[in-house]
């Protein structure tokens, strides 16, 4: 009797777990994907390392202007700003992001074109740095008009009106 007890509480514990792990991905519309996720700079940097290079990371560089206005605007949803150099000495911007939404309803205003994962975005000047994250499963969000992609490529609805995401990375 006692085992039974305790299998039927472990049963509606488990299933309350999964419920509740259901319930968070249905809040964020980019679970389904598999981009990858960073808690702060010094991760983004590490995932970006893995794949190119992030070197001489800064936090919120005074001398870079690259996005320096979108981040202090709030409807953007910028949580944080760094920037750092890939092995060519090309900038790159890293963006943390506290809300997907807000940074693609404004991308798409601004008609921009970066790199994003769940919860950041990435803006490298080389193409080559581009090309080379290609294999970290970001997603090219493009919010210009008439962007395509060769066949066998992705190319998702973005969030934002105007906006799609693809695995395709163009040169740009």
């Amino acid at each position: 009797m006692r085992i039974k007890r305790i299998l039927t509480a472990g049963t509606a514990a488990l299933t309350a777990l999964v419920l509740l792990t259901a319930c968070g991905d249905e809040d964020d519309p980019l679970a389904d994907l598999g981009l990858p996720s960073a808690s702060d700079m010094a991760s983004l940097a590490s995932l970006i390392n893995e794949h190119a290079a992030c070197q001489n990371l800064e936090a919120d560089p005074a001398d870079w202007d690259y996005m320096k206005d979108e981040a202090k605007d709030p409807s953007w949803g910028i949580k944080e700003r760094a920037h750092c150099f890939d092995e060519g000495g090309d900038d790159i911007t890293l963006l943390l992001l506290d809300d997907m939404q807000k940074f693609q309803n404004q991308s798409a205003k601004a008609e921009k074109q970066l790199l994003i994962g769940r919860d950041f975005a990435v803006v490298p000047v080389s193409d080559e740095t581009g090309q080379a994250l290609a294999p970290s499963k970001m997603m090219f969000l493009s919010c210009r008009p008439g962007f395509t992609t060769p066949s066998g490529y992705k190319k998702i609805d973005g969030l934002a009106d105007g906006c799609v995401m693809s695995n395709y990375i163009p040169l740009v």
